[in-house]
């Protein structure tokens, strides 16, 4: 068995949480596609749980990135208004 040096599984991890963060991101769309005009109880159970998916799978995609080396510090700005 050959294992793959450790910057190349990092590097596989992320593309991996990267394919499964962009799955989950999908499967929202589809949903809110299909939403009706007024969604009901299970639509909106439906929704908060593949909400809650898509944000476990980009929290893994960020771990990931993090691990092979792609931290960057907050997006946000503090920057006036």
């Amino acid at each position: 068995m050959t294992d793959l040096d450790p910057a190349a599984a990092d590097r596989e991890t992320l593309l991996r949480a990267a394919a499964a963060h962009t799955a989950a991101a999908q499967d929202v769309e589809a949903f809110l596609r299909r939403l009706p005009e007024v969604p009901d109880a299970s639509a909106i159970t439906e929704y908060a749980n593949l909400l809650t998916r898509e944000q476990r799978q980009r929290a893994d995609r960020e771990a990931a990135a993090d691990a092979f080396g792609l931290t960057i510090g907050s997006l946000e700005s503090d920057q006036g208004t």
